[in-house]
C-alpha cells in the first residue's frame, strides 16, 4: 500500500482555502458600492473643473455612491473623459477601500488663435483647444491671417518659442499678414520683429537671440521700431 504524502495533502488543502478566500473576497469586493470620487489634477491650472470631471465620472449616475463596483466599466470611463477637449489623458480606477480616483492630465495650451469670430488655444500637440470658463493661460495671441499659413507651420513656430525659455518669455504676440508671414510681438519692447514666411525658423531666432542680448548691453533696444530677420545672415533695424 502506498504511503500518504501528508506534507502534499496539507499544501493542496491551504492553497484551495487561499483560492476560497480570495474568490470570496473579490466577489464580494465587486459587489461593493462606492462611497467617494476623488479627483487629482497633474497640472496646477485647472481648464475643466473637479465637479465636470465628477459628472463625466459617473453620467448615468445621481451620485458616486449608486455605483456598484461590477457595474462600473473604467475602460468606458477614461474613454469618456479622454473625448473631453480639454483632458490629454485621464487615469481611472478603483481602490479596495470603495472609492474612484481619477488622475487627469490637461491639455497644454501655447498660444491663443483668434479667427475671425472664433477663439481658440493651440495645446502643445497642436490640436484645437476651447477657451476655459475656469483659467485663463498667459500665452502668446495669434491674429491675422491663420490660412495663410497653415496649421502644420503655426504649430512649429507655436512649439519652438514654448520651448525656448527666453522666447517664451519674450515673445507675447504673432500677427500673420495675408502673405504668409509673422509679425513678433515683444513683452517689454514696443518694436516689431518682422519674421518673414516660416523658412529657416532656427536661424532666425537664433540670430534674434543674438542681437536682443547685444542691443540690451548697448541700451539701444528701446530706440528701435521694426527688427527685421528675414535675411539669415545679418539683422536689419529700422529706428524709431
Amino acid at each position: 500500500m502506498k504511503k500518504i504524502n501528508w506534507n502534499n495533502v496539507r499544501l493542496v488543502l491551504m492553497l484551495a482555502v487561499v483560492v476560497f478566500l480570495f474568490s470570496f473576497a473579490s466577489n464580494r469586493n465587486e459587489k461593493r458600492w462606492f462611497t467617494e470620487a476623488k479627483i487629482e489634477f497633474a497640472e496646477n491650472e485647472s481648464f475643466i473643473t473637479p465637479d465636470k470631471v465628477n459628472k463625466l465620472l459617473i453620467q448615468n449616475y445621481d451620485s458616486v455612491t449608486g455605483i456598484r463596483k461590477d457595474k462600473l466599466d473604467l475602460n468606458n470611463v477614461e474613454k469618456r473623459l479622454d473625448e473631453n477637449p480639454m483632458i490629454d489623458k485621464a487615469e481611472v480606477y478603483a481602490t479596495v477601500d470603495g472609492k474612484i480616483e481619477a488622475v487627469i492630465r490637461q491639455k497644454k495650451p501655447i498660444a491663443r488663435v483668434y479667427e475671425g469670430s472664433k477663439s481658440y488655444y493651440v495645446d502643445y500637440k497642436g490640436t484645437e483647444m476651447p477657451l476655459s470658463e475656469n483659467y485663463t493661460a498667459r500665452v502668446p495671441l495669434v491674429t491675422g491671417s491663420v490660412k495663410a499659413i497653415g496649421k502644420k507651420q503655426l504649430h512649429y513656430v507655436l512649439k519652438y518659442i514654448f520651448d525656448d525659455d527666453f522666447l517664451k518669455k519674450n515673445i507675447i504676440g504673432i500677427q500673420i499678414t495675408p502673405g504668409g508671414s509673422l509679425i513678433l510681438k515683444n513683452r517689454n519692447y514696443d518694436y516689431e520683429v518682422d519674421f518673414g514666411r516660416v523658412i529657416n525658423a532656427d536661424a532666425k531666432f537664433k540670430n534674434y537671440k543674438a542681437f536682443f542680448q547685444d542691443a540690451v548691453k548697448d541700451t539701444l533696444i528701446g530706440s528701435y521700431k521694426t527688427i527685421n530677420l528675414k535675411f539669415t545672415q545679418q539683422v536689419v533695424c529700422t529706428k524709431k
